[in-house]
């Protein structure tokens, strides 16, 4: 088991790793802890470290502000050990043992589903940065839990009329059997098939398999213009390989969740290159215009995010995965929501419903904007009892009633060589519920 307590009162040096016993926390005094299931260990390992990173710098830069009214914000993390089966313990651990309040994470689409009715049970405030988060039930707005990426619906809705854009006219899918890639799988074909394409026959998966041969045949049988490769890096690396050994049929579409450098890593070099990817956006909405709306064109600026890679490569030495930019706001914007909430009321939330509510207020397009760059005004203002909506690392939060950020533009790109290539940002333009 991994454990790590990070006591950040005198700086982020007192980062603490290894063994550690959960009755016997090494946390500040008073401080308010934040937990979080990453993967440390496993398949998705190199994604853990940098997440654990982000959120670090998040407490850090939280905590020169002066945390909340003096009180330093800290980390309790937990290893997912990349996998459903070994990190549910952990995640048990975390709500029952650690008891935290405030939980971010996991990245593994399954453990957030299987975890749901202890959160639900212990009242625990649920922060999803993750792409593959679960979206939540859309007629019942009631429960604790933010989702901060795109949903599903809005990346088959940019892979499909992107797709169409190209020119393509059939397509299918290669979907791994699990919540999120089936759902991304069936909103893609859905909407593809809306829009008068047709949609061949969809091959599925169960990840974990020695190989995926016969399911890259079946796939690739139906001849479709493209196929979507709904799939987590792992299986993806597998699949692309045994893909490239048989000789490269057809042309790929590939998901968020494949922009890893994981996945580059463990394929040969220069398999997938020219293959077009879709994944959020990282400009904020303030930073893109439309160009033209017939056709979907726009134009963005990226300051913001460059902003962002800087100030986590000086500290870290390398630079934040795109998922990393939404668990550092996913910190950032727990803190915040219990910071006003402290001001106005005396004291903390006493539901996770109320601290979503009070962050879906917080992000109202009426209030001032209060960006990253400059937490210490931004939590001297919410101190002061003034409501600001947080402009941070990754978006312009603005969440609906179900507490999932709403997202007007994607990033396409490509892969050259062992390397991604930024493409032209797109709008969103599917409205859920066609």
């Amino acid at each position: 088991m991994r454990c790590t307590r990070i006591g950040l009162l005198v700086g982020l040096a007192s980062l603490l790793s290894g063994s550690c016993s959960p009755a016997a926390p090494e946390h500040p005094e008073g401080a308010v802890v934040i937990g979080a299931l990453l993967p440390f260990s496993g398949s998705e390992s190199a994604i853990g470290r940098n997440l654990e990173e982000a959120m670090l710098l998040a407490v850090h830069d939280l905590n020169a502000t002066g945390g909340l009214d003096g009180k330093p914000f800290d980390l309790v993390l937990r290893d997912s050990h990349s996998s459903p089966e070994r990190g549910s313990d952990q995640l048990l651990e975390l709500i029952y043992t650690d008891r935290v309040a405030y939980l971010v994470g996991p990245e593994e689409n399954q453990l957030a589903l299987a975890i749901a009715p202890h959160v639900k049970a212990r009242d625990v405030f649920h922060m999803m940065p993750g792409y593959a988060a679960p979206f939540g039930a859309r007629s019942d707005p009631r429960g604790g839990s933010m989702r901060l990426a795109p949903s599903p619906f809005a990346v088959g809705c940019v892979l499909a009329r992107s797709a169409v854009r190209a020119g393509v006219q059939t397509v299918n899918s290669l979907a791994a059997q699990d919540d999120y890639n089936s759902s991304v799988s069936s909103e893609f074909t859905t909407i593809f098939s809306s829009l008068g394409r047709r949609v061949l026959p969809s091959v599925s998966f169960t990840s974990g398999e020695q190989t995926y041969t016969d399911k890259i045949d079946s796939a690739f049988a139906a001849h479709a213009d493209r196929t979507l490769l709904a799939a987590y890096p792992a299986t993806a690396s597998t699949i692309v390989t045994e893909w490239a050994v048989a000789g490269r049929p057809g042309t790929w579409l590939l998901g968020p969740a494949l922009r890893t450098e994981v996945l580059l890593a463990n394929i040969p070099t220069g398999t997938l290159d020219g293959h077009l990817g879709v994944s959020p956006s990282l400009s904020l909405r303030s930073e893109c215009r439309v160009i033209d709306e017939d056709q979907e064109t726009v134009d963005c600026t990226t300051g913001n995010a460059e902003a962002f890679i800087g100030h986590f490569s000086r500290r870290w030495g390398e630079a934040p995965l795109p998922a990393a930019h939404f668990y550092y706001d996913g910190v950032v914007l727990i803190a915040m929501g219990l910071a006003y909430a402290q001001a106005t009321s005396g004291a903390l939330p006493s539901s996770a419903y109320e601290l979503k509510n009070i962050l879906r207020e917080l992000s109202s397009p009426d209030h001032e904007a209060a960006s990253w760059r400059d937490l210490g005004a931004a939590m001297a203002k919410l101190r002061a009892g003034s409501p600001v909506r947080y402009v941070g690392a990754a978006a312009e939060y603005e969440f609906d009633e179900y507490g999932a950020n709403q997202h007007d533009f994607m990033q396409t790109w490509t892969v050259d060589g062992d390397a991604f290539v930024d493409l032209a940002p797109v709008p969103v333009p599917c409205e859920p519920g066609r």
